[in-house]
């Protein structure tokens, strides 16, 4: 098994964000065997379908070429322009089937692992560098493969080769008889059959490493559950730091809510673990909404508040209960909770008219009548 620096072996599969990571550095895998393959039997066959044209174009260079030119004999320094433009014609009569080989090129990398262009492959790397990990890639499992490689390319192009030559033995024997236009025919049919051979041995080999460059590529890449983890993190964040985020806005929050408690017109409470919040304004909202709520501590601070800022508490346990549980801060009150509320807003108004003086009479609660588990789903609340 593989391990990293701290010897822990790498059992996982890499994942997506590693295999990217790896392509943005330009590591992805590569056959050299299967680029060459490729190359060399496109060519191969690119000659043997294209010969008649390019060996008519190589003739018609050729006679141009050998032509003399007196005029240069008189004219020196036009030398260089013509040795200039008989290789660019040169290179025309070639232009097909150095085309097809450009093409063929992009062939290996298709099937592998896709085009990549990156430039971090092109900065420097100390480690390439450095003799001892050099000498730990010769000797090492790498050295091997590409050993056994080098081995293998020499039994499959030496069998393709042998193959080809013991069976064209009649026809190079008939070749000195012949006359030298059908013998050039004759040899380069034959030279193409040994191309066509050596590019089929080359084929074999480039199956073989193909998949084992891809396997190999993705064992690097492996990683340690440790390493997962990590990546996990930073992922979806370090745990720590979401947590105090949380916190952070749970404070703000609160900070909010305590803020609106000052505006609020009743505070309901039932008595000491729950407070809850309600504001109405006639002329703006259809109907009473929640600011503000919170069990023991935060509902003692409601409380407390309240009080600073004159603020009513009324004592109903039921409604304060389910206010809670049902409320949304800053949204409207539950459809189910108009008539209580509203039993309690009266109060409340009628409370501040009889201590501006405006009713003589004490105004009393009363019961609030509230279904507090409408569904059944529950029993009670604290105290």
């Amino acid at each position: 098994m593989a391990e990293n620096e701290d010897g822990q072996e790498k059992t996982e599969q890499p994942t997506g964000k590693r295999l990217n990571k790896a392509r943005e550095q330009g590591n992805i895998p590569r056959s050299r065997e299967l680029a060459t393959a490729t190359v060399f039997g496109a060519g191969a066959i690119s000659l043997m379908a294209l010969g008649p044209s390019l060996a008519q174009g190589a003739q018609g260079w050729m006679r141009g070429a050998f032509q003399p030119d007196l005029t240069l004999l008189q004219e020196p320094e036009r030398l260089l322009g013509h040795m200039g433009l008989l290789l660019l014609k040169l290179m025309w009569v070639m232009l097909p089937l150095i085309g097809i080989c450009l093409l063929a090129a992009f062939v290996a990398p298709l099937v592998m692992g896709g085009l990549n262009f990156t430039t971090q492959s092109l900065s420097p790397n100390l480690n390439r560098m450095n003799p001892l990990s050099g000498l730990k890639r010769m000797w090492g499992p790498e050295g091997l493969a590409e050993l056994a490689k080098s081995l293998l390319r020499v039994a499959f192009l030496g069998t393709a080769i042998g193959l080809t030559l013991t069976g064209g033995l009649d026809v190079l024997q008939v070749m000195p008889n012949q006359s030298l236009e059908t013998a050039a025919a004759t040899g380069l049919h034959f030279a193409g059959r040994l191309l066509l051979a050596s590019a089929v041995a080359l084929f074999l080999l480039a199956a073989i490493d193909a998949p084992y460059q891809k396997w190999n590529w993705t064992r690097q890449l492996k990683m340690t559950r440790q390493e997962i983890r990590e990546e996990m993190k930073e992922s979806e964040g370090n745990p720590q730091v979401k947590g105090k985020i949380r916190q952070m806005q749970m404070q703000l929050s609160q900070r909010r809510m305590m803020e609106a408690v000052p505006t609020a017109d009743v505070i309901v409470v039932n008595p000491t673990h729950y407070a809850v919040a309600l504001k109405y304004d006639g002329g703006s909202m259809r109907a009473p909404r929640l600011v503000a709520k919170g069990v023991d501590e935060v509902a003692f601070r409601i409380r407390e508040l309240a009080d600073r800022h004159r603020v009513a508490i009324v004592s109903a346990p039921p409604l304060a209960r389910a206010l809670y549980r049902e409320g949304d801060l800053g949204k409207e009150i539950p459809v189910r909770l108009y008539a209580a509320v509203a039993q309690v807003l009266s109060y409340v108004y009628q409370l501040r008219a009889w201590r501006t003086g405006a009713t003589p009479a004490l105004p009393q609660l009363g019961q609030v009548a509230v279904e507090e588990f409408p569904d059944g789903s529950g029993n009670g609340g604290r105290a």
